[in-house]
């Protein structure tokens, strides 16, 4: 049996069974208005954060969420789409079709608005979609893609950038590790399918998407999430897992490179507005303006005392420079 047998296992049981304890979201459970979340979807919500951010999600677009869960997001991503089919939820475990199938007859009762038929449930796995090319707005996956290892990882983002319109978003919430897990942690495929011993470090996360060809990288949110202690896990160091929240977008790669957001900000202080001729870039005074990793670089290269580039905070809100 290899660890994504192990990963059917445990989510087919978590589907039986709900687990509140399998994954700790580090988000609260918020409601829009008229939108109200059954107590069975919250007790199934089995990730690490969010991927339901309203900006993303204008104009009724076609959305596509990987690793169904009880079906809390795809409830939510509904909200935004009221249209028959307006979101595909693509799940391998049967037991989990079903259980979200049950939820959104619960969800049905709480929520005039909702219908069932909002939501597509497709069987199929995150290898292999069962998706048209360039047909979907916004995809999302939240706590899955930490479990695959390298290949299977690649293939998964190759099937979401796919599937992606041109411009489309791949929203994603995964944890993240930045310390060196030893080969116990890491061949352990229980631990594996609980989102934890897959954990990348954050540069190993975003370059596995842009190895793909995603032009725009913006990590939105870095939370503390686990701790791995010698006591419980076969470790002899404390090991520390943070969860991020990531859009990656299918722009086209930037022949300089990917402009990968982290956070940093420029800001100004000279006496005149600074134009950057070569990239186009305008700074005006104490104003900050949200700069992504390599304008950062290339400013910091022309070594003005007048212009202050803060760390990556490792949030990023949009309004940037790119």
């Amino acid at each position: 049996m290899n660890y994504l047998d192990t990963t059917y296992n445990v989510y087919k049981e978590a589907a039986i069974t709900p687990d509140v304890g399998l994954c700790c979201t580090t988000n609260p459970i918020w409601e829009l208005p008229g939108l109200k979340i059954p107590k069975i979807m919250q007790e199934m919500n089995y990730g690490c954060g969010s991927t339901v951010h309203a900006r993303d999600l204008t104009n009724n677009p076609k959305m596509l969420y990987v690793g169904v869960g009880g079906g809390m997001e795809l409830l939510q991503f509904s909200y935004f789409n009221r249209q028959k089919g307006g979101v595909v939820g693509v799940d391998m475990v049967d037991e989990m079709l079903e259980a979200s199938r049950k939820n959104f007859i619960e969800a049905e009762a709480q929520n005039p608005w909702f219908k069932s038929e909002f939501v597509e449930l497709k069987k199929g796995d995150a290898m292999n979609l069962p998706v048209e090319d360039n047909s979907i707005d916004v995809a999302a996956q939240n706590c899955l893609f930490n479990i695959f290892k390298a290949e299977d990882l690649k293939t998964a983002i190759q099937e979401m950038y796919r599937v992606l319109k041109h411009h489309g978003k791949l929203v994603m919430s995964d944890p993240t590790c930045e310390q060196q897990m030893n080969d116990n942690l890491r061949n352990d495929d229980r631990l594996r399918a609980l989102c934890l011993s897959g954990s990348l470090p954050i540069a190993d996360y975003v370059k596995a998407l842009t190895d793909a060809g995603f032009g725009t990288i913006e990590i939105r949110a870095r939370k503390p999430y686990r701790i791995l202690d010698p006591k419980h896990y076969p470790t002899d160091e404390l090991i520390y897992i943070e969860s991020i929240e990531v859009a990656a977008i299918k722009d086209p790669m930037p022949s300089d490179g990917p402009c990968i957001f982290t956070g940093k900000a420029a800001i100004y202080f000279g006496d005149e507005p600074f134009l950057d001729d070569k990239k186009g870039h305008i700074l005006l005074k104490n104003q900050p303006l949200a700069i992504c990793d390599k304008t950062a670089g290339a400013l910091a290269e022309l070594g003005r005392d007048d212009i202050f580039i803060s760390e990556s905070t490792f949030h990023y809100d949009g309004g940037g420079c790119c």
